[in-house]
């Protein structure tokens, strides 16, 4: 597998606290910040000869979708030996109440709030997930978790037994535990009929919209927490495809989804998420690039990117601007 390099691509760096042994924090176990809405960093790893794009996805907890968004020009099947291949793990806080659990099917991310003790740090986990495909949409709104099973049988629904009986490939009736369960080795049942957050046989698919409306999970995510979440607990899934947020210092950043509904209106619907959430006073937004702002939504890739390369150039000659240069930061202070 792909051996991790000591080139970080992002500069939000929360503290981990609360753990015995700081070595032992998976990478996607976080703190959740006292100021801003950013957490993890971007990195890189350098390919091995054998791996697969894919194979550094699962490796990294990183999704099929999301790999592939930051890093157009990598193989999928032959990144080649010795290629910097970028691990998306920033990632904008939704903007919806920090409790239970929170699914953007937008970005193919579950975000994971456990409940914590008095005086214990709030901190948050946060998985890939594969949802529904086209025409099997998985449902928005709120509900919560009710039981949970563990080598779960799988009884695949009439709709699905009837197109495979009419491809002349009958479906069983019930398909027992085992390695040809597609809900894994693990499930938890939503209170929304027939839907459920479960594992798969199938991982390379986790990252995708491939089901038929329920949450897949990697095995060892679902193993991880299925002992932690409590029957009961709220499960919240939305579908923001742009997201605004600030870091500790009060820094705005903007991520933009490929599965955003592209019209007139957009540039408007992202200013005024920018306003609502604190993020850029009203009358400093037309300081904004609608150029800019145009080829972010015309060619999205996923990625957290700063607000300031979005501004106008102050000298008016159309160059990208840099963070923390002079010109840049003297702009900014006056526009605030």
């Amino acid at each position: 597998m792909a051996v991790r390099t000591a080139v970080a691509l992002g500069a939000c760096m929360w503290p981990l606290v609360g753990y015995a042994d700081a070595d032992a924090v998976p990478e996607n176990h976080h703190v959740i910040p006292a100021q801003g809405d950013l957490i993890g960093q971007d990195y890189q790893v350098i390919a091995n000869k054998e791996d697969t794009l894919i194979d550094i996805a699962r490796t990294h907890n990183i999704g099929y979708e999301e790999i592939r968004s930051a890093n157009p020009e990598v193989s999928i099947w032959m990144p080649g030996e010795g290629v910097a291949v970028t691990i998306p793990r920033r990632h904008i806080l939704p903007d919806v109440a920090r409790t239970g659990i929170v699914i953007n099917v937008a970005e193919l991310r579950l975000y994971y709030y456990p409940e914590v003790g008095e005086g214990e740090t709030p901190r948050i986990e946060t998985y890939p997930i594969g949802i529904g495909r086209e025409g099997y949409n998985t449902p928005l709104g709120i509900t919560e978790t009710t039981i949970r099973l563990e080598q779960p049988a799988w009884y695949p629904p009439q709709s699905m037994r009837q197109e495979a009986a009419e491809r002349g490939d009958p479906a069983p009736a019930v398909v027992p535990p085992g390695p040809d369960n597609p809900l894994g080795e693990h499930a938890i049942l939503l209170d929304i009929p027939g839907y459920l957050i479960h594992g798969t046989n199938q991982p390379d698919g986790i990252g995708m919209r491939a089901s038929r409306g329920c949450i897949r999970m990697y095995p060892e995510d679902i193993g991880s927490i299925f002992d932690d979440i409590p029957s009961g607990t709220q499960v919240n899934i939305i579908d923001q495809a742009i997201k605004v947020g600030a870091d500790e210092d009060g820094a705005a950043y903007v991520q933009v989804f490929k599965t955003f509904a592209n019209d007139e209106s957009i540039t408007e619907t992202l200013k005024e998420m920018l306003v609502s959430q604190s993020l850029v006073a009203e009358d400093a937004l037309d300081k904004l690039d609608d150029q800019r702002l145009g080829e972010l939504f015309e060619q999205p890739d996923e990625q957290v990117k700063s607000l300031s390369s979005l501004y106008k150039v102050p000298n008016g000659n159309g160059d990208e601007p840099t963070d923390g240069s002079g010109i840049l930061k003297d702009f900014l202070t006056r526009i605030e």
